[in-house]
């Protein structure tokens, strides 16, 4: 079985690279003075920001592969896997610019009270951030901002500073992923083309007396797209989150098996997935301003009466 080496430490991710480390919190790397990495899989308890200028080794995120080449950046969270795929024991001579911090630097910045709203480093792998050459010139300064702070002896303003240069990075890494939204708009249309069929087929079967309700989970799993990065997607092109988007599917569906009646309302909670018939009537009730029941009688006596001359 393939081991995997936990990355604990920025002295443990400069060590590997052959730099000498500056602050024991954080680190910025120029990787061309960098050694060969040798390649495997990580467990990573860093952040890490990586910014390529060529295409190398394979980089993997979990169980699958960045679209990664020249200027892409790739973000790593505390907790997640990542490697370099080569045969065994090689060693790859990593490119481009690397930003590694341990989430101890920026508790009690204001970076740490909103570091979850960056939620590209939980994308799915095949969502390397794509860079234009003037958005590169920009995070490189970044880059480099920072690496001229670690360069000053460490007192009471440092960590303020450089958390401050990660953030702005960080924004503007924001910026450049809504770009990517809007520049790749067919593929994202594509991609909820796909969830509504998804939903469609789901609802189309027995899945949901056997699986519940469909998840937000496993619609992106299904869509071979993170939560993260498939909970984006949606809100960019509706407005909506996934979850709204979901059940508003799941009331529509209700609605039109309501018209058979031959099913009680309990039955057809059952028939969409809830495991409670009083939970379906509760967001029935929060969705359409009517219970099942009123919804149904309603509906009926609207369809049953004669148009007006």
């Amino acid at each position: 079985m393939e081991k995997i080496r936990k990355l604990q430490s920025v002295a443990e991710f400069n060590a590997e690279r052959g730099q000498r480390v500056l602050h024991p919190l954080v680190s910025v790397l120029d990787q061309s003075r960098s050694t060969p990495v040798k390649t495997g899989r990580w467990l990573s308890e860093l952040y890490i920001v990586f910014l390529k200028e060529a295409r190398c080794a394979p980089l993997t995120y979990g169980r699958r592969h960045y679209d990664y080449d020249e200027g892409t950046m790739l973000f790593i969270a505390p907790g997640q896997v990542f490697g370099l795929e080569e045969d065994e024991n090689e060693r790859i001579q990593p490119t481009g610019w690397a930003l590694a911090f341990h989430p101890d630097l920026i508790r009690g910045t204001a970076l740490s009270q909103h570091i979850r709203d960056y939620s590209f480093f939980g994308y799915d792998v095949t969502e390397a951030l794509h860079l234009s050459e003037p958005e590169r010139e920009l995070v490189l300064e970044c880059f480099r901002k920072t690496a001229k702070e670690l360069a000053f002896p460490i007192d009471k303003h440092s960590k303020r500073l450089i958390a401050s240069n990660i953030e702005l990075m960080l924004n503007y890494c924001l910026r450049f992923y809504d770009r990517q939204f809007i520049t790749r708009d067919h593929v994202h249309k594509d991609a909820l083309v796909r969830f509504e069929s998804l939903l469609a087929d789901y609802f189309a079967t027995d899945q949901p007396q056997t699986q519940g309700l469909p998840t937000v989970g496993y619609c992106a799993e299904q869509l071979h797209l993170s939560p993260n990065y498939f909970g984006d997607l949606v809100r960019k092109e509706t407005g909506r989150s996934a979850q709204d988007y979901i059940q508003t599917k799941v009331i529509e569906l209700a609605k039109e098996r309501m018209f058979d009646p031959g099913k009680s309302i309990s039955e057809i909670a059952y028939e969409m997935g809830f495991r409670y018939p009083q939970h379906f009537t509760r967001l029935f009730r929060q969705r359409v301003g009517q219970s099942p029941n009123e919804y149904r009688r309603t509906a009926g006596r609207l369809v049953n009466e004669p148009p007006v001359a």
